[in-house]
This record gives structure tokens, sequence and C-alpha cells, in this order.
């Protein structure tokens, strides 16, 4: 399980992107990525906002707990979310 490793208090996400898609949805694990389909356009970072909230609402925490850590100008991102543990994760997203 590439795509999710525990860090000290959190989890961090491998994600790819799809930004301009439908709605807003796990679409399932691409390889050691998850892939997130996001209705945002990749514009002033408007995808990137609109995927650390969607992970926020999808792990239940707040969106402060959601950070982007890498990858802001690329479709392959590293997402740290604090508060919540690996199990509880990858039970969420892949559900």
């Amino acid at each position: 399980m590439a795509w999710l490793t525990e860090i000290d208090g959190g989890v961090r996400i491998a994600v790819r992107a799809c930004p301009r898609a439908a709605k807003n949805a796990v679409q399932g694990v691409m390889g050691n990525l998850l892939k997130v389909r996001l209705c945002a356009p990749p514009v002033d970072g408007a995808a990137n906002a609109a995927l650390t909230e969607f992970l926020a609402d999808a792990l239940g925490v707040s969106k402060g707990k959601v950070r982007l850590v890498a990858g802001a100008t690329s479709r392959e991102k590293r997402v740290e979310v604090m508060g919540v543990g690996m199990e509880e994760a990858r039970a969420k997203l892949e559900a």
C-alpha cells in the first residue's frame, strides 16, 4: 500500500489528481497512487484547494489538518493528514 504511509500523528497520501471531472470522488488505487477526481480546474490553485477540502471531508477532519506537501503544480501530489490513523484512512478512502 505505497500510496498511504503512516507519519507521526497522521498519514501521508500519494495522490494522482484528475481535475475537471463531473464530480469529486476517489476512483481507486492506480499503481502507487490514489486516483482522485476533482470538479475544479487546475487553475490558480483551485484543484489543490478542492483536493484538500475533499480529503478533509472524506476522512472526517478539519481542513486545517490537511496539508499539501509536494506537487502543487503537478497531477501527482503528496498530502499529509493529521489526526487520522492509517487503517482508518485506508478504510474511508477505499470504500
